[in-house]
């Protein structure tokens, strides 16, 4: 059994919870640092196009389906463009970045060889499409590790709807309070936490400015040790 303290809810406050019996992973800004890449791949589009990024737009983007996202920058600025040629635009510019720039967040690697060796199931969830999810995970070594890769594809519903969480938790067999949720983007929080699962917020670069109601607890990165206590895992030495 696992015990969580909610400190931005009720500090000092512990509550028991079931031990993990699996893991699902955000896959951009989490394991990855594509959520910094897009950043920088919205702020070129929108230079081309006269038009600031501004923090409350990527704010409205961030954890949503491509689809989503690209609608929302439209209807902020008022483009011309159609969904579609902002998609293709956006794949070229992320590719020469993902070349040059693509990286494991802090402490991922080993997180994932601490939870192989317990033999605790896990896998990724993600807004993203499968192309660029298998992509990106083959590129730093993790795709053949995950015992299953959820995209926008498998899911009528984007984050922050559970839709995606709740096939998380059937593909490792769980139900959801038996699931550990590791996001760093509210609307994948809110997504994990409406499924029922435990989530840890991990947020990185633009989203330490979002709310995480309902998280157990908000994390530094995924070295912070508490994220290894609520796995069951002992951490690595440092």
């Amino acid at each position: 059994m696992s015990h969580i303290t909610p400190s931005a809810l009720h500090p000092g406050l512990v509550i028991p919870i079931p031990s993990p019996r699996g893991v699902t992973f955000d896959l951009d800004g989490l394991l990855v640092n594509t959520e910094e890449l897009y950043q920088d791949v919205g702020t070129e589009l929108l230079r081309r196009r006269g038009k600031p990024f501004e923090p409350e737009l990527l704010d409205r983007m961030m954890g949503r389906p491509q689809q989503v996202s690209l609608r929302i920058m439209i209807d902020w600025h008022s483009l011309d463009d159609t969904v579609e040629a902002l998609a293709a635009e956006t794949k070229e510019i992320f590719t020469s970045y993902l070349d040059a720039r693509l990286a494991p967040m802090p402490g991922a690697v080993a997180l994932l060889d601490l939870l192989a060796a317990a033999r605790i199931p896990f896998g990724v969830a993600t807004s993203s499409g499968p192309d660029f999810a298998h992509d990106v995970l083959g590129r730093v070594g993790f795709l053949d590790r995950m015992g299953f890769v959820l995209t926008c594809e498998d899911v009528r519903e984007g984050k922050p709807h559970p839709e995606i969480y709740l096939a998380a938790a059937g593909r490792l067999g769980v139900v959801p309070k038996q699931m550990r949720v590791l996001e760093d983007s509210h609307n994948g929080c809110r997504a994990a936490v409406a499924a029922g699962a435990v989530a840890v917020a991990v947020p990185g670069g633009h989203s330490h400015r979002h709310e995480f109601d309902g998280a157990a607890f908000i994390a530094t990165s995924l070295a912070d040790r508490r994220i290894f206590k609520a796995l069951d895992l002992t951490p690595p030495e440092v």
